[in-house]
């Protein structure tokens, strides 16, 4: 009766810790999301294409690739589109949508921590994960990279469980996972190559000889089959297209040149290796906030990162080779950890262009299970409870860490309100009349502002070349030019909305928000 009442209580402790966890992660990534969510060009196109898509005109296409000038399949446009219509076509349902598969990370960093470790590792990685000022950032805002945690860490687990109870169903639903994963950011092929090792490696390891080789085939054909299922939106397209992006694609990783990383294959894997402990799990700073600190500080900041990037991984590659030793039955599970490290870390330094840690969004679980689980192997130390101590102080120090960096020390962007009160302001003053509109800014698109005109109905008209429109019907009486670039000086400006338009005069400008807006006429001469 007493071990029952003890489980019992074990159970009820455990929950609560989670529970707590999880509206702690809730709050952090729903707490004033409309003003601190990013909305610019890049999320102005996207539920431009979602609002398209309500309204019946539905897309195989999905966002463009921030490099080659390819694109992505459209799940993600499928995913925004339900709570981009629950919020009356506000954009900050769709952060919210973001928002919620990071809350549902944190639970699933728990779940998984708990079944491959213990219940200790699985508490500290979730809390970590929900402290983490980086993920915290990239779980704000709605961008087709940002759900990829989620499905990189349930794609793996269930690989594993699979693997280890030799099911076809889940190597099916892995495959299906896989194909959306695709679609939300091509790094996810990083992910297909350690699924197909981690499978194959796991599979061999348990049989005495390849006679049976035909099941990993069975394995193999059942992810394949739910992979074409899962990318089938974005296949179609391809089909359609003479698999147009997917030429795009071969080009631009065989033929396209470096530009500004390293070209230094172990230079780019160290740069790797460090930044996805330090800058997820340890909030080191990025380069541009490192002027906020001494040099001293950043020293001893990155040797305690570094300290504990080689030993976590130290300690799963130990792990890994003591059961394979003994072949006991948690061989899968370090082979898992390790597999996915490897080639995460591994194949990067192939990639010859700048790496962003959004990158590592298919990472981003990963450090914090391996932190998580060497403190809890310092912890069990008995020597005068220093093991217990010294664990105990060092998380307490990482917590900080996160809790020091946390987003809402810094005032809100508000870019969502700035972008609705500018394009509110332009369309007051076109008097319900047609109009042209131009952006002049240092690399925005104007897609965000167009998003407004739209849903209330009065879509700037673009113009088009003479070619196209020889009587010119698509230059209207009037040019609205939002200014985020100042000073400005719209008259004579090369770009494309401007020159359009003809030779102008100003016939007003105001400053709204942030930015300046001006309204150009037709020049009538003097």
């Amino acid at each position: 009766m007493k071990f029952k009442i003890s489980n019992f209580k074990s159970f009820f402790i455990d929950n609560a810790l989670v529970g707590a966890i999880i509206l702690l992660a809730a709050f952090l990534r729903l707490y004033r999301i409309q003003d601190y969510m990013t909305f610019l060009g890049d999320e102005g196109r996207d539920v431009l294409v979602v609002y398209n898509i309500l309204h019946g005109h539905l897309t195989l296409l999905g966002p463009t690739s921030s490099v080659g000038g390819f694109f992505l399949g459209p799940i993600y446009y499928y995913f925004m589109a339900p709570f981009l219509w629950l919020f009356n076509y506000n954009p900050v349902g769709p952060a919210v949508m973001v928002a919620l598969f990071g809350i549902a990370t944190v639970w699933l960093i728990y779940v998984v921590g708990k079944e491959i470790f213990n219940t200790k590792v699985g508490l500290m990685a979730s809390l970590l994960y929900a402290l983490s000022p980086l993920v915290i950032t990239y779980s704000r805002s709605s961008w087709n990279p940002n759900p990829l945690p989620f499905f990189s860490l349930l794609i793996l687990y269930l690989l594993y469980k699979g693997l280890v109870n030799k099911n076809l169903k889940l190597f099916f639903v892995c495959g299906v996972l896989f194909g959306i994963a695709m679609q939300l950011h091509y790094l996810a092929l990083f992910l297909g190559v350690a699924m197909v090792l981690y499978l194959a490696i796991g599979f061999f390891f348990r049989q005495k000889s390849f006679a049976s080789v035909g099941k990993l085939f069975k394995y193999y054909f059942s992810l394949l089959i739910g992979f074409l299922l899962g990318w089938s939106p974005f296949l179609a397209f391809e089909i359609r297209h003479g698999f147009l992006d997917f030429k795009n694609i071969t080009s631009f990783v065989l033929f396209s040149g470096k530009t500004g990383a390293s070209g230094n294959y172990f230079a780019i894997v160290y740069d790797v290796f460090f930044r996805i402990f330090g800058r997820l799990v340890f909030y080191y700073p990025s380069p541009d906030l490192q002027n906020r600190f001494g040099h001293v500080a950043l020293t001893v900041w990155a040797i305690f990162v570094l300290l504990f990037a080689v030993g976590s991984s130290g300690l799963i590659f130990y792990r890994l080779y003591k059961s394979m030793k003994s072949r006991d039955k948690d061989f899968e599970k370090y082979l898992l950890l390790g597999v996915w490290l490897a080639i995460g870390v591994l194949l990067f330094g192939f990639y010859k262009k700048d790496i962003y840690d959004y990158y590592f969004a298919f990472l981003f679980p990963l450090p914090f299970l391996l932190v998580t689980y060497s403190l809890d192997q310092i912890r069990r130390v008995k020597f005068l409870k220093a093991g217990l101590l010294l664990s105990g102080v060092l998380f307490v120090v990482i917590v900080a860490l996160n809790v020091y960096g946390e987003p809402f020390q810094f005032p809100p962007n508000r870019q969502l309100n700035q972008m609705r009160t500018i394009a509110d302001f332009v369309n007051n003053k076109t008097g319900g009349n047609p109009f042209n509109f131009a952006l002049i800014s240092g690399g925005n698109s104007d897609y965000a502002y167009r998003y407004f005109f739209t849903i209330w109905g009065h879509s700037p008209v673009t113009i088009l070349n003479r070619q196209d429109d020889p009587q010119r019907r698509t230059v209207t009486n009037q040019l609205f030019v939002v200014c985020e670039s100042l000073p400005c000086y719209p008259l004579g400006n090369s770009l494309w909305e401007i020159a359009g338009f003809g030779r102008a005069d100003i016939a007003g400008n105001w400053n709204v928000s942030v930015d300046e807006v001006y309204k150009l006429v037709h020049y009538k001469g003097k």
